[in-house]
């Protein structure tokens, strides 16, 4: 089956890709199979060593991964090359310190020796989404293969060469045979892959649709997941807020990317006493992003990575006006291929799409409420937990509602985002499990207990 990819920009067709056939599956899982007693044999400063050089041809090759994955979903020139920086940046923390991380851990017990250890699991199934297309791969991967485990990579069917550049960078890099594999498959062959008894564990980033299908499915195999899945993050604007400061971060929350990000501020909660000034200053500010070609620097707004998702971006916009929001900025699809202008709703209340549901784009929603308590309220009110944030000059009173929040990351003064030194994931129905740091070494080990009588 031939599959295309389409520049978002352009709408021509950039790339053409065959799926791969049973044999070739296969095959790949085979050389994974095989890589995985090798190179979990070697210590972890052998290891360490390879993710390094990792890290050094990401650089290296970080323009020609910047122009691949401009045009095959849409993104920033400086928004690419940023996120091929902080991918090996990642490389190079978890070969500094997953030492720190899995050295065994003495237990008091009993017995005359007591310990934890970590031990690599095996294959892990990596299904990702196209939104970033490189970072969401080494989030995952960097602490991975530092563990000892090896990997295969169903990646969105849109960013099928993003695929192939990280398997070139990880054999350029030294990285063994089989030890990375990436499969050009369709969902129903993902599906036969997790029930593969080669592999031993699945993560997922993407859609609540998406995750629970694999979810489901990893669990008949009793096989371990981890779900990274939608948001709806609020942004809590308090009546106290330095508003410069707060509306940079809110425009930068949420059209950073074109608004595709799942910890992106979508739900604005600005408290009454300070919501006309702040809701002014936003509209100017958001009003100066210009749509255009994501290679121009002067392009400040990115298009969106395909056009089904930018209609149906529009569809939710249309749903929410229709129940009452008021249209402040935006509101309409561009004349480009894929783009939708920075957009910002008022009057957004329960009800609405706008509300509701997760709003993959940028589009901004207003809700307003007159205090701490109704701002947390409403905060919790959704069924999504991914991040959240709150914007005050006091701290204490920012760290009070922070704790609040019933999601997997709250930020005070700074916009939620990943950072590989701390925890990622969410709670509720934006999923389960954590990447980074410590935490997300430790998801796919064996953490087994030793005790020496």
């Amino acid at each position: 089956m031939t599959v295309e990819t389409i520049n978002p920009a352009t709408g021509k067709v950039e790339y053409r890709h065959e799926l791969m056939t049973a044999a070739q599956v296969d095959a790949t899982l085979a050389a994974a199979q095989q890589a995985f007693p090798a190179w979990a044999a070697l210590s972890l400063a052998e290891r360490g060593k390879v993710l390094r050089a990792v890290g050094a041809e990401l650089r290296r090759r970080r323009d020609d991964i910047q122009r691949i994955m401009t045009a095959e979903m849409g993104k920033l020139r400086k928004e690419a090359l940023a996120e091929v920086d902080k991918c090996a940046g990642a490389c190079d923390y978890y070969a500094d310190h997953a030492a720190d991380y899995l050295q065994d851990q003495s237990v008091a017990t009993d017995g005359q020796r007591s310990y934890v250890r970590y031990e690599p699991l095996g294959c892990v199934l990596a299904v990702m989404p196209w939104n970033f297309p490189i970072w969401q791969v080494f989030r995952f991967l960097a602490p991975a293969l530092m563990a000892g485990n090896v990997a295969v990579l169903k990646h969105a069917s849109n960013v099928p060469r993003c695929a192939d550049i990280i398997g070139e960078v990880l054999s350029a890099a030294g990285l063994p045979d089989g030890v990375f594999g990436v499969l050009h498959i369709d969902n129903d062959q993902a599906a036969e892959v997790i029930r593969d008894a080669r592999v031993v564990a699945v993560t997922l980033t993407g859609s609540e649709r998406a995750g629970r299908s694999v979810a489901a499915n990893a669990g008949s195999q009793l096989k371990k997941s981890v779900m990274e899945l939608g948001g709806s993050d609020a942004f809590i604007v308090l009546d106290d807020a330095d508003l410069e400061k707060t509306v940079a971060g809110a425009v930068a929350s949420r059209f950073g990317n074109a608004g595709q990000t799942c910890i992106a501020a979508k739900r604005f909660i600005v408290q009454d006493a300070i919501a006309d000034e702040f809701v002014r200053r936003f509209v100017e500010a958001a009003s100066k992003l210009q749509l255009g070609d994501p290679q121009d620097e002067a392009t400040t707004l990115a298009p969106m990575a395909r056009q089904d998702l930018r209609d149906e971006l529009h569809k939710q916009v249309q749903a929410s006006v229709s129940k009452g929001a008021k249209v402040l900025l935006g509101g309409q699809p561009d004349a480009s291929h894929a783009g939708y202008p920075a957009s910002i709703l008022d009057a957004v209340v329960p009800g609405m799409p706008a509300y509701e549901e997760e709003l993959f784009g940028p589009v901004a929603s207003i809700l307003r409420v007159k205090d701490d308590a109704e701002a947390v309220r409403v905060a919790n009110d959704t069924t999504f937990g991914l991040g959240g944030s709150v914007w005050t000059k006091g701290v204490e009173r920012g760290d009070r509602i922070a704790r609040q929040l019933q999601v997997g990351a709250a930020f005070v003064n700074a916009i939620v985002r990943s950072d590989v030194r701390l925890p990622f994931g969410g709670t509720k129905r934006s999923g389960f499990g954590r990447e980074l740091a410590g935490h997300g070494i430790h998801e796919f080990m064996n953490i087994k207990s030793v005790y020496v009588a």
